[in-house]
């Protein structure tokens, strides 16, 4: 019920809000103001019988191009059929406008206003309403277009957010589930701590990276992620990482950042001489400028047919729509080393 009158309000409001302009504008040049408009005076009375008529006609060349010349033609493409109809309409409006003013100049006995000059005043100011006509409407539909156009951003990034936790969820519950069954016996202590990192991984991607979360989580979802890693590589890698931020309050896109780590993981190389092979992971949170660096060895033979891990197109994706002017993402691929480098101003 409450939202029904929500609805109806935000209905009337606006045809409300037209009729008070209406009225307004007719108080202020008929009453207000002493204006002399093409003859007609405040101190006769005619003025307020002439701008009845007058305001009517300014309303027709109004809503003309608001209902029916920017609607049906303009946003057609019909540019050449939209000015001729409009210039039409704004005449022939102005010679029946000029036509009531010489039936009341009779009435008035007023005979030093020429009809010409009334003719020209009319015209100049039907062509003001219809040009504010235009833009009063071409706003309207820039407003409805950003929000069909937000709707659509909103629509994908849900789309690409389902699709990369359903690339992720696999990879992690092989990794979860092989580091977890290695451990048991030989640590069980470790085994049950990696688990229930492991629970707190899919508990996060499940219920808890529907929309935009605070950057405290995420970052804890990635240290989650880091130490399965670290538990399951053991001292087959050198593993270096360090996390900091200012401000914990801020909020982030889930699962932005976690790609580029996983890469690092997938990819990194498996030289004999364990000391080779390295991953360096720093994320920092300075001024609300969030930035991400992930510095890992690979082996340049590596088969590229290796079955696991996530291609980076997806977050690439990502980042671009939602935050479009306010990341940067560079990508380097040197002769042993791969480096990421990103910064998001949040």
């Amino acid at each position: 019920m409450f939202k029904i009158l929500i609805m109806n309000i935000s209905k009337i409001l606006p045809i409300a809000g037209h009729v008070l302009f209406w009225l307004l504008n007719y108080w202020f040049v008929a009453i207000g103001s002493h204006f002399n408009w093409n003859g007609f005076t405040y101190s006769s009375g005619s003025l307020a019988h002439a701008y009845v008529y007058g305001l009517f006609f300014n309303i027709v060349i109004f809503y003309a191009q608001v209902f029916w010349l920017f609607p049906k033609i303009y946003v057609h493409n019909r540019k050449v059929k939209f000015y001729v109809l409009s210039i039409t309409v704004i005449i022939v409006i102005s010679v029946i406008e000029t036509y009531f003013d010489y039936i009341l100049h009779g009435i008035y006995d007023i005979k030093n206003e020429p009809i010409v000059g009334s003719f020209n005043t009319n015209s100049i100011f039907h062509v003001l309403y219809s040009i504010a006509g235009f833009y009063y409407i071409l706003k309207i539909e820039h407003k409805k277009t950003k929000k069909i156009n937000q709707k659509l951003l909103e629509e994908t990034y849900k789309s690409e957010l389902k699709y990369l936790k359903a690339q992720l969820n696999p990879h992690f519950l092989f990794n979860g589930i092989n580091s977890v069954y290695h451990l048991i016996g030989k640590d069980d202590a470790l085994a049950k701590e990696t688990l229930l990192q492991f629970s707190g991984l899919l508990r996060y991607q499940l219920y808890e990276s529907n929309t935009h979360i605070l950057l405290e989580k995420e970052l804890d979802y990635v240290l989650k992620y880091i130490k399965i890693e670290e538990t399951r590589r053991g001292s087959d890698i050198k593993l270096d990482y360090d996390l900091k931020l200012e401000n914990p309050a801020l909020q982030i896109a889930p699962l932005l950042l976690i790609p580029f780590i996983e890469n690092a993981f997938k990819h990194c190389s498996n030289h004999e001489d364990n000391s080779a092979n390295t991953i360096k992971i720093t994320i920092k949170e300075t001024g609300g400028k969030l930035t991400l660096k992930v510095t890992n060895s690979y082996d340049q033979l590596i088969n590229k047919n290796t079955v696991g891990g996530i291609g980076l197109t997806n977050v690439q994706k990502r980042l671009s729509l939602l935050y479009p002017d306010t990341h940067q993402l560079q990508i380097n691929k040197e002769i042993s080393t791969h480096i990421v480098n990103l910064s998001i101003s949040l």
